[in-house]
């Protein structure tokens, strides 16, 4: 019989985390499950860690690569698993004793193709039931939930379908709306049963500390969420000027952090991405969703007469 649940963590370097990561997937109080670590290369005793715990526990299987980036890692996950449900655990994090039954209930509950928790830094005891749509919405708003793969349980037969890109830093802005866009159901219960370990050698550090944001990965970014915009647009073209506000969202909030904080490697895109605003100002100013503090960054910021 193969399991109900296949939990996916890549590992590269975290010698000092990844026991507390392994750990707590291994006292779940869910038990049918197996676990595929995959170790990407590591240099240090990540890949011999892993080989340790799966002597002891049969459920653990440990697949060893060569460095490759997430996407490749997590692909090479996903060729390997045998249950019906997948979910994510990153090396430097830790979940709740019960994170695997919430998940899995939730979605077999509703019967849903995505189950969604909370985490320490996003806890709502509220319940959702929603389709393709609100949930991307409410991704975009990022209050209750983020593109972060953790956090979230999914059908086999779905996240099989989407590869993860091979050639790029950020995986999940790429893929989550996708997998959310596929979904028929989306079961949401913001109860706080995954932790994230902020660190700055975190893959997405720049998102807590905007200090550390380069133009390498704001090129990425923008050429994600521009790709995203079309994609869904032509999914949901009843929603449209929805997914171009967040895109200019996520730039009015770029152009300021930009500004305050005098980063001087973003200003090329700082360029473009203000020429683009200012030649959208009123549509983007007249959306229904626009927030006053990114109106009045507009009005701040989006001028001639700083171009």
């Amino acid at each position: 019989m193969n399991p109900k649940i296949s939990v996916i963590m890549l590992t590269y370097n975290r010698e000092n985390l990844v026991s507390r990561a392994i750990e707590s997937i291994l006292t779940q109080t869910f038990t049918d499950f197996e676990y595929i670590i995959v170790n990407n290369g590591s240099s240090d005793r990540s890949g011999k860690i892993a080989d340790e715990y799966a002597e002891k526990d049969s459920r653990v299987r440990v697949i060893h690569r060569e460095r490759g980036n997430i996407g490749s890692g997590r692909n090479t996950g996903l060729d390997a698993v045998q249950g019906d449900y997948i979910a994510f655990i990153d090396d430097d994090d830790w979940c709740e004793p019960d994170f695997l039954e919430f998940l899995y209930n939730l979605a077999t509950e509703s019967n849903a193709d995505v189950s969604i928790c909370g985490a320490e830094d996003k806890n709502y005891d509220e319940k959702r039931v929603m389709t393709a749509e609100d949930a991307l919405i409410t991704l975009f708003w990022r209050k209750y939930y983020n593109v972060a793969f953790p956090t979230k349980m999914f059908k086999k037969e779905l996240a099989v379908k989407i590869r993860f890109p091979e050639d790029e830093v950020y995986d999940d802005i790429s893929q989550m709306h996708k997998l959310l866009a596929f979904a028929n159901c989306v079961a949401y219960h913001g109860l706080p049963k995954y932790s994230f370990y902020r660190h700055e050698t975190n893959n997405s550090a720049w998102t807590t500390n905007h200090n550390l944001l380069d133009a390498k990965t704001l090129d990425e970014y923008l050429k994600t969420y521009r790709e995203r915009t079309e994609w869904l647009s032509g999914l949901f073209p009843s929603n449209v000027h929805t997914w171009q506000y967040f895109e200019w969202s996520f730039m009015i909030s770029m152009v300021e952090k930009i500004n305050r904080l005098g980063i001087e490697d973003c200003e090329g895109q700082l360029t473009a991405m203000i020429s683009e605003l200012r030649e959208k100002r009123d549509e983007f100013t007249q959306s229904e969703f626009i927030l006053e503090f990114e109106r009045e960054w507009v009005g701040k910021y989006i001028e001639e007469e700083r171009l």
